[in-house]
């Protein structure tokens, strides 16, 4: 049976990580606070003793939602580019003041550590023959990015003895989660090649980014819990492995390694954002990723083929957006002072 850890405030419980993370953390023993909009539905994550549910907006969070807990994981934000082009306002407000008064409120209500989960995506475009350390010139190219970048800013002076503070600058994240995304790079891929034997590419494919398997994100916060204080207070780390560095022809091939006669199918402009990572500094605390593209590729056609993995509009992060702004205006238009069949 496992000790008691003490509660984790996890915003942003209801999406893709949040959704893995949360009974993660529950197995190894922490109580957890899940925090959220749910705006993906609430039936991802299964009821246990240590976890307490809460509907909210992360930009209304107040006292109440911080006191009594340990750390907080602030996974809340508009979770990708064409989302955080779409909406420029809200991305600002959620991803960038949003996270950065989570972090205050943590420390204002006695919470030992507060972790970020950034993005890579904030090193934008670099040369080829340059590799980004954490202490790299930021370049974001997106609204998402910009937002990211500036929550980094925002948190990292909050860090002192008593709270520690800790950025992770995720690679492009991928793999099965009970919440799906298919709009993420190589969770896209996959399921374009299992469906229909097409393999979508964006241009020019020569771009290149680091992966990270959710298992290995989840991996990486919660030895942020763990780890002494003085190793990660104050810090960014890049999170991934060199091996998961890939360009899209890089991933193309593997693709074309696990799928026989796969058709490919370009899309899109050019994409400027490129850059590999350099992950020597979590190393040196003692973090090495475990899987990889292969890995997650095979392991999502698995469930796929079992039916826990279907694709719908809530796995398109836009889409589902746009879904709901699309019910919200059909049903104002319907109301007569603010009602519709009942009085």
């Amino acid at each position: 049976m496992s000790v008691n850890k003490g509660k984790v405030v996890v915003t942003g419980a209801g999406g893709y990580i949040g959704t893995s993370l949360v009974p993660y953390l529950l197995e190894s023993g922490y109580e957890v606070r899940a925090i959220d909009r749910f705006f993906f539905g609430e039936n991802w994550i299964k009821n246990h003793p240590d976890l307490e549910i809460v509907k909210a907006d992360i930009r209304n969070l107040e006292d109440s939602h911080f006191k009594g807990s340990f750390a907080c994981i602030d996974l809340a934000a508009i979770s990708n580019d064409p989302s955080g082009e779409k909406y420029v306002t809200e991305t600002l407000d959620i991803n960038f003041s949003g996270r950065v008064n989570n972090a205050n409120l943590s420390k204002k209500n006695g919470l030992h550590r507060y972790i970020l989960p950034s993005s890579c995506s904030n090193y934008g475009k670099i040369p080829a023959d340059q590799i980004a350390d954490e202490d790299f010139k930021l370049n974001p190219l997106s609204n998402y990015s910009t937002a990211n970048a500036k929550a980094e800013q925002g948190i990292l002076p909050l860090a002192d003895e008593n709270f520690c503070v800790t950025v992770l600058r995720q690679g492009t994240v991928y793999g099965y989660s009970p919440k799906m995304r298919f709009d993420l790079v190589i969770n896209g891929m996959t399921y374009g090649a299992w469906s229909k034997g097409i393999l979508p590419l964006m241009r020019p494919g020569t771009q290149r980014r680091p992966a990270l398997h959710i298992k290995d994100a989840i991996r990486a916060q919660l030895m942020m819990l763990e780890t002494d204080s003085n190793k990660i207070n104050g810090e960014i780390f890049n999170v991934g492995g060199e091996n998961n560095n890939y360009s899209i022809n890089d991933l193309a091939e593997i693709f074309q390694n696990i799928f026989k006669n796969l058709e490919i199918d370009w899309y899109g402009s050019d994409d400027d954002r490129s850059y590999f990572v350099s992950f020597e500094k979590i190393k040196s605390i003692g973090f090495s990723n475990k899987f990889t593209a292969e890995d997650g590729i095979v392991e999502l056609v698995a469930k796929l083929e079992s039916g826990e993995a279907i694709k719908s509009d809530e796995t398109i992060t836009l889409a589902w957006y746009e879904k709901i702004e699309e019910w919200k205006n059909k049903i104002k238009s319907m109301e007569i002072d603010g009602k519709l069949l009942k009085r």
